[in-house]
């Protein structure tokens, strides 16, 4: 009988890197609005330190305050994974520091998120390698399980499953299925490019604001030319 609970998978099916590559500099809040605002992790989720976070999802599922499958994990993950901990959002311990994630970094992991607290943030906030984490405290963790790896997990309100694809940046992070890829890449570098083209008109002092009137009218604003009593 398998032991629900306390089981490691050790397969993954990992999107083709030129895929994962295809959402390099573009902007997460880019991405989500082509996905219809869905699949960015929760505010609560911040960015500790590190540059812009892509890669595909390697999952932990973890008892709160324990991180004995998060140890297995950082022996198991491959160059390219984002490590991503579902340690059940509980902040009155850490789950992870400086030691476990210089060894995530000399690896070639491409991030770390956890749905959790973390410690020594100063040298956190260092590091290149993207961290992200729901709080910080001193307080160190057990290590005794039980927990999971790569099975679906909860982050940030998000459900994340193993190889899902993630963009992340100083907004927070979006989760991308990789059947859902599609032409997002395509739309999401056109976006980009048009926001770029919108900041170039704004500093020539040429952006065209009467959509807004017209947008009022269409929703029968009512405008009075008399001060409010």
């Amino acid at each position: 009988m398998s032991n629900v609970g306390f089981r490691i998978y050790t397969q993954i099916k990992r999107p083709a890197r030129d895929i994962i590559k295809g959402f390099r500099g573009i902007p997460v809040a880019n991405i989500s609005d082509l996905m219809n605002r869905s699949g960015v992790l929760d505010s609560r989720i911040k960015k500790i330190g590190g540059r812009k976070l892509l890669g595909s999802a390697f999952t932990v599922k973890t008892r709160s305050g324990d991180n004995l499958m998060l140890h297995k994990a950082l022996q198991m993950a491959e160059p390219g994974d984002v490590i991503v901990v579902d340690a059940g959002g509980e902040l009155k311990q850490a789950i992870t520091g400086e030691i476990m994630m210089a060894t995530a970094a000399q690896k070639g992991i491409a991030g770390v998120i956890i749905d959790g607290a973390v410690r020594d943030v100063e040298a956190l906030q260092q590091m290149e390698m993207p961290i992200y984490a729901a709080g910080v405290t001193p307080a160190g963790p057990h290590k005794e399980g039980p927990g999971e790896i790569n099975v679906p997990v909860s982050v940030g309100g998000v459900v994340i499953r193993p190889g899902d694809i993630l963009v992340g940046d100083g907004d927070g992070v979006v989760v991308i299925r990789p059947e859902d890829v599609g032409d997002l890449i395509e739309k999401a570098h056109e976006k980009h490019k048009g926001e770029r083209d919108i900041m170039k008109i704004i500093r020539e002092g040429k952006r065209d604001y009467s959509w807004i009137d017209k947008e009022l009218i269409a929703k029968k604003c009512e405008i009075l030319d008399e001060v409010s009593k």
